[in-house]
């Protein structure tokens, strides 16, 4: 500390000394710098004090010094060599002056060191022990003891004394006159504190000048989850997290701000799990311990191509700190239920069909047959996790199995999942260099059967008086019905299983070879492997329908992943500015290949697929038979850079720069890209006019611009290809030829996404009210589309090239709240909102000519066999586009809107094309999710919910299974009834879709509910324990008549809900954790 008048008596250096001075050893490093410079360094990595007058410092040049493990007496002497400084040391304080300089009693008295007492209470009053109370800019301090008390020796009325704990807010007092200071910590709600993860390593939350998400492992969604992307459904605004399907081998699929591509490789967000790509299947959700999101292009345009959807790193558990061995053990079991089933005809109902002669008495075969319960089952699913942590302060590890049995709703579907994750963490040299080393092995096994998507469609369409079998004992079937099958039959004679193994070896090594600069270097190694078997019998409605004796398949992948990331970063504080510069060096390479062998016609199902060359298809050139494999090798390398300013803890900035190239853009004239991010801070509450806002705690505005792209999907687009194509028969033999298979493009490149995103940050009420407020506007320039182009000069007929243009706008709104905090009971609330609006704006330039003003996508299916949706250039994406009924007549025969907006009978409708009309969109136009978590004493409730408004969905189910043809199918009880209210639809007209089958998707869920009870154990084997029960997709409110508005949002048809699905669950758990 520089202070004007700091000068003690000779009486005060006669006190005796403390051992401190004599056993304290420093390293210290300083090049061409002030003594200024040097004290401070010395006082942040000591408990030595200094006392001087700047003016005679200032009268010295600049010292150089490098000492390592010497005593504050070695360093002194050398520094001061040769000048007419000199110092003495009192137990931890240094007088520097010059020689002969004598002193007054009354200035020594000035500048005594003072003692502080005081108490650390919380918000209730009750004492805080462990809280860590330091002089600010120095390494002095103390920690309150088990009453929250603390004693602490000050030197200068000038200092200031800063009081901070884990989860609560930091709090800073200027010390002046006192000699006594009590303080009230506070709950940090927001976490102003908390580091969050950023690209490639991690800042204070109160520094991020980005659009950046995080939510902690007790926030998580609780219960049966299906993959680490439903621990954060309905918690993030703006990260549009669905889960379409029951299906146990099915995940959810995640949106971030919009759509990005029409034919790049995804939409969906990178995800990084402790810095390593990988998925959301790949780590246990017991194992995870935060996940966050970058939203928009500032924050994740350090990863280059790979980062325009954004990005989520997830932080996995891991040891730290010393422990005498600490066991967990978590557990549950659950189970499921159909959320909705369709309400099919019953047995009773085509009986009294036929009675009241609606239906012919030939379609009463006899029997009473619920199909969808004879397919279904009762699952129960179990779920164990056990993590091991030891070790001391240099040496500590982390270790965890995870075994996962999840049954599905319907018969021999489900898998089991075995995980092991150990991670290792060792240092050395005092901290010179830091090692960790991480492993992660996943095993899944699951039987492989006839698609139950499309089983769960028969069991709903085959007629309930059909019996499951005939009288003879085998499977009654009507071979001869268009897409007509025996459910049951379908599952029972088909076999195969399918397994997997995933594991990852990654290593990390950090060098601190002096203070601020870290060099690090991640490596990794994950090789996947997977090998699948699948077997239809002599029996199965396919091979009889096509006269095969048997159908088997067997297939192999094996995926193997490496990466190598090196970094360096540079930390520099001077005075009050804050600097961290990051370089880095990146690459990664993928080695894909897989397997395909079909055959058919086999002489027993003895063996299934096993002995896949006993079937004769393959010699006899059968239709189902044959052999293929791929193998594809891709890489990507970048090099990176990133700026941190920090000024006053006021202003802030962030700038980044990424330069890479993927082998995808192979044979172009641009296979490297550059991607620059630039964003600012400013937090307005630091400023000196805000100090008496009493009621602002933190207010920062943020904004920022990235850059960032999207790699093509295909290899080799630069180039041009040959395959083999066909066969010709030539000197008595049959030959391959090989034809083009597409046109070279040399100036593809890659789809580049260009983001400006504005927010606000805001602490309000002693943290009783947080959030943030973003508003973002997305354009994706070069956007790739295959073009019709002409042959010859040409080879083939299309070109894929970059011609379009795409926006996304949209507004996220996130708010915290506290609404009550006692000793016994606490309410915390936190409620997101989002909107999106897309727009594809161009398709076109100079060389390529779209040849009209649209296109068409999606599809119907057999046998109605038409697009569903338009995109429109100018409009957005999504829209539903078909013929447009406003009425029906008598008869229960459609009338129609034509182009003109006339109303037209079914008999005058002419079905052109341009009679077609817009009929709704796909995607919502906001989301909304509203969390709750209560704690009364040892009980705690969450309540987790959201939805989505604005869109509609097109009910396949309705559209065809509420047709009166005479067909053999069943049907929905609902396609009797009166349409608009006049009659039941004609059977004289063919299957449609029209915009009567479009619905309102608007839906609010209650989707998570968790009760549960930690109880309070002072036990030397049990540290903690606690039981819970919870319920997923709880209930629905919704107009939507389908089973589940929470449909497919993705790709250029959203909104379609198809006929051929694994319908949503509801699922029950009952856990506990146990703390060893």
């Amino acid at each position: 500390m520089k202070l004007t008048c700091t000068f003690l008596l000779v009486g005060l250096i006669a006190v005796s000394a403390s051992t401190y001075s004599q056993n304290t050893r420093l390293d210290v490093s300083l090049k061409n710098n002030t003594f200024v410079e040097l004290f401070k360094q010395i006082e942040e990595k000591s408990e030595f004090y200094f006392f001087f007058k700047n003016e005679d410092l200032q009268e010295l040049s600049e010292v150089s010094v490098s000492k390592k493990d010497a005593t504050i007496n070695e360093i002194l002497d050398d520094v001061l060599e040769g000048t007419d400084m000199t110092y003495e040391v009192v137990d931890r304080y240094i007088i520097v002056r010059k020689g002969g300089d004598s002193f007054s009693r009354s200035d020594a008295e000035a500048v005594q060191p003072n003692r502080i007492t005081g108490k650390v209470v919380d918000e209730f009053g009750d004492p805080m022990p462990g809280v860590t109370v330091v002089i600010k800019g120095t390494a002095r301090g103390t920690v309150t003891d088990v009453n929250g008390a603390y004693s602490l020796e000050v030197p200068s009325p000038d200092a200031i004394l800063q009081y901070s704990f884990v989860g609560m807010r930091t709090q800073e007092i200027a010390v002046g006159d006192q000699s006594t200071i009590d303080v009230t910590l506070i709950v940090d709600a927001i976490g102003i504190e908390e580091v969050v993860a950023i690209g490639y390593g991690t800042v204070k939350k109160a520094d991020v000048t980005s659009a950046v998400s995080s939510v902690k492992s007790e926030d998580f969604v609780k219960g049966s989850v299906k993959d680490v992307g439903q621990l954060i459904q309905g918690k993030v605004a703006g990260l549009t997290i669905t889960s379409s399907s029951g299906d146990p081998l099915a995940g959810t699929s995640i949106t971030l701000r919009g759509n990005t591509t029409l034919f790049g490789t995804s939409s969906s967000p990178l995800v990084l799990i402790d810095g390593v790509p990988g998925d959301f299947n790949a780590v246990a959700p017991e194992d995870i311990e935060s996940i966050d999101v970058l939203k928009d292009g500032s924050a994740a345009a350090i990863y280059g191509t790979r980062g325009t959807n954004g990005v989520i790193l997830i932080t996995t558990k891991r040891a730290s700190g010393e422990y005498d061995g600490n066991v967990e053990y978590t557990a549950y079991i659950s189970t499921q239920q159909i959320t909705q089933k369709a309400e099919m005809l019953t047995a009773a109902d085509y009986r009294r069909q036929i009675a009241d002669g609606i239906r012919d008495a030939s379609d009463d075969l006899g029997a009473t047959t619920d199909w969808i319960d004879e397919i279904t089952q009762t699952p129960l699913s179990q779920v164990h996790n056990l993590t091991f942590r030891g070790g001391n302060s240099k040496t500590n590890y982390l270790a965890s199995i995870n075994y996962n049995d999840t049954e599905g709703i319907f018969l021999k579907t489900g898998k089991k999942t075995f995980t092991a994750r150990t991670d290792i963490n060792h240092s050395m040299f005092d901290d010179l260099i830091k090692f960790n080393l991480g492993i992660l092995s996943r095993n899944i096994y699951h039987d492989n059967v006839a698609s139950t998507n499309y089983t769960y469609r028969q069991a709903k369409i085959y007629n309930p008086t059909a019996p499951i079998t005939t009288p003879d004992g085998t499977w009654y079937e009507n071979p001869g019905a268009f897409n007509y099958d025996n459910p049951v039959a379908r599952i029972k004679e088909s076999n195969g299983e399918n397994r997997s193994q995933w594991s990852r070896l990654n290593g990390t090594v950090i060098v601190n070879p002096f203070e601020g600069l870290t060099l690090k270097g991640l490596f990794s190694y994950s090789k996947y492997n997977s090998r699948g078997s699948y077997y239809e019998t002599k029996n199965h409605i396919s091979t009889v329908r096509n006269g095969l004796n048997g159908y088997a398949s067997n297939s192999s992948v094996e995926s193997i992943d490496r990466l190598v990331e090196l970094t360096a970063e540079y930390l520099k504080i001077i005075g009050e500015h804050r600097f961290t510069v990051l370089g880095g060096y990146s690459y990664q390479d993928n080695d894909w290949h897989d397997l395909l062998m079909t055959n058919q016609d086999f002489p027993t199902d003895l063996f299934g697929a096993d002995q896949i060359q006993l079937g004769t298809g393959i010699l006899e050139g059968g239709t189902s038979s044959g052999i293929r494999s791929r193998r594809t090798k891709t890489n990507l390398i970048g090099f990176f850079g990133r700026l941190n300013y920090n000024y006053k803890n006021r202003y802030l900035l962030m700038a980044s720069l990424r330069h890479e190239a993927a082998s995808q853009l192979f044979g172009t004239e641009e296979p490297w890209g550059t991607f620059p991010s630039v964003s600012v801070g400013w937090r307005i509450s630091e400023e000196s006019f805000m100090e008496n806002v009493s009621f602002v705690d933190d207010l920062k505005f943020r904004a920022g611009y990235g850059v960032t792209g999207t790699q093509p999907s295909s290899l080799f687009l630069g180039v041009a290809t040959i395959g083999y194509s066909g066969s010709v028969y030539s000197n008595g033999q049959w030959m391959q030829t090989l034809a083009p298979t597409r046109n070279p493009n040399p100036y593809l490149r890659w789809e580049e996404k260009k983001e400006t995103n504005l927010g606000v940050d805001f602490v309000l009420a002693e943290s009783r009210v947080s959030g943030s407020v973003d508003v973002y506007k997305r354009t994706i320039d070069g956007l790739l589309y295959d073009f019709t182009v002409p042959v010859p000069p040409n080879l083939v007929s299309t070109t894929r090239a970059n011609v379009g243009k795409m926006e996304n706008k949209g507004l996220e709104v996130l708010v915290n709240v506290v609404p009550v905090r006692t000793r016994d009971f606490e309410w915390v609330s936190s409620f997101n909102f989002s909107t999106n609006s897309n727009k594809l704006v161009s398709l076109s330039n100079d060389l390529y000519q779209a040849t009209q003003e649209y296109f068409t996508t999606g599809g119907t299916g057999e046998p109605i066999q038409t697009f569903t949706h338009r995109v429109d250039i100018g409009d957005e994406i999504g829209n539903f586009y078909g013929f447009k009924v406003i009425d029906v007549d008598e008869d229960g025969k459609w009338i129609y809107e034509d182009a003109e907006g006339n109303a037209v009978p079914l008999d005058e409708f002419s079905r052109a094309f341009e009679d077609k009309h817009v009929l709704g969109n796909g995607l919502p136009k906001f989301y909304a999710g509203w969390n709750n978590n209560f704690r009364y004493k040892n009980f705690d409730l969450g309540v987790t919910m959201r939805g989505a408004f604005g869109y509609q969905i097109l009910n396949f189910e309705r559209m065809y299974l509420e047709n009166t043809m005479s067909v053999q199918y069943n049907r929905l009880q609902s396609a009797y009834d009166p349409i608009f209210g006049k009659a039941v639809l004609s059977d004289e007209m063919d299957l449609e879709y029209n915009s009567y089958y479009i619905e309102d998707g608007d839906y609010w869920k209650i989707d998570n509910v968790t009760l549960g009870y930690t109880f309070d154990l002072d036990n030397e084997y049990i540290k903690g324990a606690r039981v819970y029960v919870s319920s997923l997709n709880t209930f629905t409110f919704t107009g939507y008549k389908g089973v589940d508005p929470e449909v497919s949002r993705g790709g250029l048809s959203p909104g379609n809900d198809g006929r051929d699905k694994y319908p949503t669950t509801r699922t029950f758990t009952l856990g506990v954790n146990v703390n060893f």
